[in-house]
């Protein structure tokens, strides 16, 4: 009766944790786009705090006006940036536009005269039948097709980035609020393991944000100075697109070379397109080698596979947006991977804290809805201990 009663209990635990685990699979499968915007909104909050800790360290200012500088500061940033570039980028795009299909008839042109030199290819290419000129206009016509769903399609967009920003302001203002209410969800014995998780993950974020950030505006910078003296044109937009596409490691940067060299194909020559491609690759080499590992410190360390999976993988399951998340959900990942899979699991430590480096902190939910957290930096035990040893030690003679 007792092997019997004892086997039932073992039961219970496996058969719940099993129905918990399914339900929270399927309520993320059809509220993927709800989650997604939840974890823009942590990023934004993420890039929030390290400005507001900035202001807060350098200019010894209370905790609200830092935030406040940090926010304001942000968006006349992007208010000025836009004021700025906005106009002399919509006069280009608009020559681009312009000229796209003289372009397009330009590259079909030099298709044609390749595919004429090389006969094994003419079944797959047959010139004068205007693909690219006909696939171009096929996407214009499409995109006026359906205008009403469009709309609403752009409000809710406007919605959705009105909410993140909401939550992302919150979030910022009050981070320990939802941190250690998150940590109350998981058992007393693992909340010491999920709170250093989250300051990994916290401090990797903030990490990869801030030093992606400058990354895309350094980007933009040295493409636009290069492609100014070698006279690419509309180097203005194409240095901000440049700076905008960084943010999808590799594919944005392939993208981003690729067009202007085009243009310049079809205007001056190889010689001159090839010129672009160089250029383009020292500013990506020097981004990737020395620019990046710099910013990050080393503190944030993603292999170029896994990464390339990560943006593939993400792109296919969510689209757009996922391009954009990939390179930061890969960073949660790897650091979920190496704390809990690798130094947990493996190793054969298990889940609770297997060194007590500081006193434990009890965090508890009271009556009231709130969660009690302490007024105060938490002790050092290891090195009150180490003090305590060095001045109870006697004195060494010689």
């Amino acid at each position: 009766m007792i092997a019997g009663t004892a086997g039932r209990f073992r039961f219970a635990p496996v058969l719940a944790a099993t129905i918990i685990t399914i339900l929270l699979l399927w309520m993320v499968g059809h509220a993927a786009d709800i989650f997604l915007l939840l974890f823009l909104a942590i990023l934004i909050s993420l890039y929030l705090g390290a400005v507001t800790d900035f202001f807060q360290r350098r200019f010894r200012l209370h905790r609200g006006i830092a935030f406040a500088l940090a926010l304001f500061g942000s968006l006349g940033a992007i208010v000025g940036l836009f004021w700025v570039l906005v106009p002399p980028v919509i006069a280009q795009t608009q020559q681009l536009l312009s000229v796209l299909p003289q372009q397009i008839e330009l590259w079909e042109t030099g298709i044609d005269r390749l595919m004429a030199n090389i006969p094994a290819l003419s079944g797959v290419w047959k010139p004068g039948e205007h693909r690219l000129l006909l696939a171009a206009y096929d996407q214009i016509a499409g995109s006026f097709d359906e205008v009403v769903p469009k709309v609403f399609g752009l409000v809710h967009a406007a919605i959705s980035i009105f909410s993140v920003l909401v939550m992302s302001i919150y979030l910022a203002l009050e981070p320990s609020f939802y941190r250690e209410y998150m940590i109350a969800l998981f058992p007393p014995v693992h909340r010491d393991l999920v709170r250093d998780v989250l300051a990994d993950l916290a401090t990797s974020l903030r990490q990869y944000i801030v030093g992606q950030l400058f990354t895309m505006a350094m980007l933009a910078l040295l493409t636009a100075v290069g492609f100014y003296f070698l006279r690419v044109p509309y180097w203005l937009t194409f240095s901000i697109l440049t700076g905008a596409v960084a943010i999808i490691p590799f594919f944005g940067t392939l993208v981003s070379t690729a067009l202007p060299a085009l243009f310049m194909l079809g205007d001056r020559g190889l010689g001159a397109a090839m010129l672009v491609v160089g250029w383009g690759t020292v500013v990506h080499l020097f981004e990737g080698n020395v620019l990046m590992p710099k910013v990050m410190q080393g503190k944030v360390h993603l292999p170029p596979v896994m990464t390339i999976l990560s943006v593939l993988i993400m792109g296919t399951m969510i689209g757009g947006v996922g391009l954009v998340v990939a390179v930061p959900a890969l960073a949660v990942v790897m650091v979920v991977v190496r704390r809990i899979l690798m130094n947990r699991i493996y190793e054969g430590k298990g889940f609770r804290r297997t060194v007590r480096d500081r006193t434990t902190t009890l965090r508890v939910p009271v009556p009231d809805g709130n969660v009690l957290l302490p007024s105060g930096p938490e002790p050092d035990v290891v090195s009150h201990l180490e003090r305590k040893r060095g001045a109870a030690a006697p004195p060494v003679t010689v």
